[in-house]
């Protein structure tokens, strides 16, 4: 098998640097090696003391680990990032649309788009949705979308993540410490903002409140101190000035949800939820969650509250969906996806289980319902003896994977113990849906830190970068 190649931000194929990244290249070969060095270890410094850290799962129990930050952005030009909004929103205009329909009409399904079963024999479909109206028809408030780009520089759709999308806080307090150990850099580049994140999203989360309330309390709901992303809940809830509360400080009374306060009872129009379906409410989903509020549902089914993203939203993120969402973006809204999806092959389907398991050494396969980079076989990177394990869970379960081909992701330049190295990276836009649909210019860049590594989570010891959409 030939090496893939590559396509590297920075530089093309023919080592020019590309013009998007000449004055930043300029910047950093004239800038001495320890001034480098001293602002990596103040960056390093500074996380630990804003307690930017992530639990990385299998570790050590309660280890918490810094995210590792590096210096060098990733840059995206203007026109790049003009198209990759117009697809972004295109998309996850049409994931609503596909919540809201196969919880009405199912129209959809009834033309055979998408198969019956595999909606509603989805895990993450919620029969307790059907019928049920959500202001403005909005699922998904919150998306965040991984992108990749392969070899030729396109880019494809890894997965829509629309349950409960975590990342945005690495993404602006990336840009704030570049900013502050770098200012000379922002005033070379013309740098489209992000820091106005926060006043989107209470925005969104406000235009989302029920009917007939005009002044609506907005809360984030946390499962509490020891969720890998609390960081992030505390974050955000402090950058919109509004409270972070757990289960145990709300409670439903006829139909209405209040939150304890020294002052009494305050009523609670919106909830920005940071916690799974199966615990949100004890009383229709897991009986033994002390995370949710009992009740919590019916409030919600009578329109007295809204939950951001909605209860039912991961059947259109699993990834035995992701496969239709072309199929959503012509049917919906009559268009032609502007984003691709990376192939997939539908390991329950005969056909596509045989080429799988043919081809299982140059494949990635993935858990259907699996997420944070988890259950996974990276074909490339695997020894005989897992490929031929992971063979068997195969043969055993075909319908609970998904197999696509190993993307030459592109690299961007990293450092690394070594010095300065290509490393694999994606990228999550955080697109939110209100009143119309928004986003920041950028996103979250996740690189891969081992080399030749293309499992970016941060789960997985993966690090972030700065993202710059120049204007």
């Amino acid at each position: 098998m030939n090496k893939p190649s590559f396509f590297d931000e920075m530089n093309g194929a023919d080592g020019a640097v590309r013009s998007h990244y000449q004055t930043y290249r300029r910047w950093l070969s004239e800038t001495p090696d320890e001034r480098i060095a001293r602002k990596r270890a103040e960056a390093d410094i500074a996380f630990r003391r804003v307690g930017i850290t992530f639990a990385v799962y299998g570790e050590e129990a309660g280890t918490e680990r810094l995210i590792p930050f590096d210096i060098i952005p990733r840059v995206i030009p203007a026109d790049e990032w003009k198209a990759l909004k117009a697809g972004l929103k295109q998309r996850v205009k049409a994931l609503n649309l596909f919540l809201h329909d196969i919880y009405h009409d199912q129209e959809i399904l009834k033309a055979g788009r998408i198969p019956r079963e595999q909606v509603e024999g989805n895990a993450q479909f919620r029969p307790i949705m059907r019928g049920v109206d959500v202001p403005a028809g909005i699922y998904a408030h919150i998306a965040g979308v991984d992108l990749v780009r392969a070899g030729a520089g396109e880019f494809y759709v890894l997965e829509d993540n629309l349950r409960v999308p975590s990342g945005v806080s690495y993404m602006l307090e990336d840009r704030k410490m570049m900013m502050r150990l770098f200012p000379e850099l922002f005033s070379k580049h013309k740098v489209a903002p992000v820091e106005h994140y926060p006043d989107l999203l209470l925005e969104t989360l406000r235009a989302s409140a029920p009917n007939g309330v005009s002044d609506p309390t907005v809360v984030v709901l946390t499962p509490g101190a020891y969720n890998s992303a609390y960081f992030e809940h505390t974050f955000l809830a402090q950058q919109m000035g509004v409270e972070l509360v757990e289960g145990r400080d709300l409670f439903v009374d006829n139909d209405t949800v209040y939150m304890r306060t020294t002052q009494g009872p305050q009523r609670v129009d919106v909830i920005y939820r940071r916690i799974d379906d199966d615990f949100i409410d004890p009383q229709v989903f897991r009986a033994d969650s002390m995370l949710g509020v009992p009740g919590i549902l019916q409030a919600y089914r009578a329109g007295k509250v809204t939950l951001a993203n909605a209860v039912g939203t991961g059947v259109a993120d699993d990834k035995s969906i992701y496969p239709y969402v072309p199929e959503m973006v012509r049917f919906y809204l009559g268009e032609e996806p502007i984003l691709n999806n990376v192939p997939t092959y539908m390991c329950r389907k005969p056909d596509d289980l045989a080429y799988t398991l043919a081809h299982l050494p140059e494949l990635v396969v993935k858990e259907v319902h699996g997420a944070g980079g988890y259950g996974m076989l990276v074909g490339p990177a695997s020894t005989q003896a897992e490929i031929e394990d992971f063979r068997q869970r195969l043969i055993a379960n075909p319908e609970k994977y998904i197999a696509q081909p190993t993307l030459a992701l592109s690299t961007c330049p990293t450092f690394v113990e070594s010095g300065v190295a290509p490393r694999h990276i994606d990228l999550r836009p955080f697109v939110l849906s209100g009143k119309e649909v928004t986003m920041v210019p950028g996103g979250l860049t996740r690189v891969a830190l081992q080399e030749g590594s293309l499992v970016v989570n941060s789960s997985q010891g993966g690090g972030t970068k700065d993202t710059w959409v120049l204007e």
